[in-house]
């Protein structure tokens, strides 16, 4: 039950975030899953980082639900974007998911750490790109689309932190791309998850209760706890004032990537 109570945490303190800034929570996810499944021995150390990033885009899959629903509540979703750009999103999960199951372990946390820090450095450093442009055509939404979903299911997010300076950086206002990037999240995490579950069936040395690379107990309370507070955390998106919370999240991902590059380089 202690593990239980561990993972309603989790969901609960991930589900909140996700909502708030409209990421998916695999920053967080991942590196305390891979703790969490290593001290409780469940499986082989070259499968503990591919067992947290598929159990982590399982859970993204309803807490991205539950807080694009409430983003759209209040008319900060572009469904124009979202159906532009979803294609490509599928297209490039599919092709992260099958990129990770055949890269070193060791080289896959070096890059999930690294795309850590520089998340965390964006949030703390309040990065705002240029506006430059408007948004691109089809074809250009498409590769964009396809660039954001590899990139996500390799790191096991629901893309915010690539999707919303992308979006940013085309005239989209914040509000409105914080939501837009809660709703991507889903077609992300649609791909994500089956992709790993897809790589995960292949393999016989997993331990019981998983689905491919989805470990079936730890989604279970993930995803209860994050559905409840991921609109929670949506609704204070548009209350509260989120500089202090950004640079608090943001702390917390630095100490977390710095644990995880300590140990696969120790």
């Amino acid at each position: 039950m202690e593990w239980y109570a561990a993972y309603l945490a989790l969901g609960a303190f991930v589900g909140f975030f996700a909502g708030l800034f409209g990421i998916g929570g695999g920053l967080v996810l991942v590196p305390v899953l891979s703790f969490l499944f290593e001290v409780q021995h469940l499986t082989a150390q070259s499968n503990l980082h591919l067992l947290a990033l598929g159990t982590s885009m399982a859970a993204i899959l309803l807490s991205a639900v539950s807080s694009t629903y409430t983003h759209h509540s209040h008319g900060a979703v572009n469904i124009t974007i979202v159906r532009t750009i979803t294609p490509g999103l599928l297209l490039g999960t599919a092709l992260g998911t099958l990129f990770a199951s055949h890269i070193s372990p060791v080289y896959l946390t070096i890059f999930f750490a690294l795309f850590v820090y520089f998340a965390a450095l964006q949030m703390l450093l309040n990065l705002k790109p240029k506006v430059t442009r408007q948004l691109p055509g089809r074809l250009g939404m498409t590769l964009a689309g396809a660039g954001i979903g590899a990139i996500s299911s390799l790191v096991s997010i629901g893309g915010g932190t690539i999707s919303i300076p992308f979006m940013l950086r085309h005239n989209i206002p914040l509000k409105q791309a914080i939501g837009t990037s809660a709703a991507l999240g889903l077609p992300i995490a649609i791909g994500g998850t089956v992709g790993y579950i897809a790589t995960g069936l292949t393999l016989d040395t997993l331990p019981p209760n998983t689905l491919g690379f989805v470990y079936l107990p730890a989604l279970l309370w993930v995803a209860l706890a994050s559905t409840v507070t991921a609109p929670l955390g949506a609704k204070a998106t548009h209350r509260l004032p989120l500089k202090l919370l950004r640079c608090g999240f943001a702390v917390l991902l630095l100490m977390l990537a710095t644990k995880m590059l300590l140990k696969v380089l120790g």
